[in-house]
């Protein structure tokens, strides 16, 4: 990660094609995937020598009217842009020296009548309610996430939408570890899960970058069968990256019956 705007740069010019940017396709066989670096220098305007700097990491600190080049051409949506802005200007992160559920979240997490869990950024289950547990192995807490996604096959039975179920939560971890480089925990867990998936490692490879915090997806669960939920994250104030996830259900639906039926089974233990 010491080249990390290059690394970036090289990642998304490699997911557009020429014809995405109005290049004609040309002749010969192309070595690269995407854009070769001089039509990413010719589209947004500088030489490919300071482009080629970039990618390689001798330049590291390009302007705001190069950097905004740059994401008309790569294509990328303003979430992606601010990253690239942030790639640039890298600041130092303070690192925590524990990471604690405030009273609130934890009153919260007790008392609300659907699934909900905190996470921290690496993906590490902190803390979840008896109806969160229930629905998934990879909502327990102490419980990383990431790691049972792509390493725990029973725990992928869960989730029918596997491939864009983990196509968001990886763009998702590199929204959370930002341009921290000096994250040794992040790059543990990133050297870990890229040896053990190579679905990981494709998709960490991509550079995608998102922090929505809503959406829907679907868990399959052995007893009530699927159950399609609703998104709702936010973060938790007062703390270093930890977010608070609540998954409900649209009202009347097969799937709040499904819920249902979880909840009562959980009041009756």
């Amino acid at each position: 990660m010491d080249n990390a705007l290059g690394d970036y740069l090289r990642a998304r010019r490699e997911l557009v094609t020429p014809a995405e940017v109005g290049l004609p396709p040309g002749t010969g066989l192309r070595r690269v995937p995407g854009l070769r670096r001089e039509e990413v220098a010719m589209l947004a305007g500088i030489s490919a020598e300071y482009y080629l700097r970039l990618e390689r990491g001798r330049d590291r600190s390009p302007s705001a009217q190069v950097l905004g080049a740059l994401a008309r051409v790569l294509q990328l949506d303003a979430e992606s842009t601010a990253y690239l802005r942030a790639l640039a200007a890298p600041v130092k992160v303070p690192r925590p020296a524990a990471q604690e559920i405030p009273r609130s979240i934890d009153l919260l997490l007790r008392t609300i009548n659907v699934p909900a869990l905190v996470f921290n950024k690496y993906s590490d289950v902190l803390a979840a309610n008896a109806l969160a547990r229930e629905l998934s192995p990879d909502m327990v807490p102490g419980v990383n996430r990431l790691r049972t996604l792509f390493t725990d096959l029973d725990a992928r039975a869960y989730h029918p939408d596997w491939p864009s179920y983990t196509a968001a939560a990886v763009a998702h971890l590199r929204a959370q570890a930002g341009t921290d480089v000096d994250d040794q925990r992040l790059h543990a867990l990133i050297g870990e899960l890229s040896l053990k998936s190579e679905r990981f490692r494709r998709l960490w490879a991509r550079h995608d970058v998102r922090t929505a915090s809503g959406g829907t997806f679907r868990i399959r669960h052995p007893r009530v069968g699927d159950i399609e939920l609703l998104i709702d994250k936010f973060a938790v104030l007062g703390t270093n990256g930890l977010e608070a996830l609540l998954l409900h259900t649209e009202p009347n639906s097969r799937s709040a019956q499904a819920l249902a039926e979880l909840a009562t089974s959980v009041a009756a233990d």
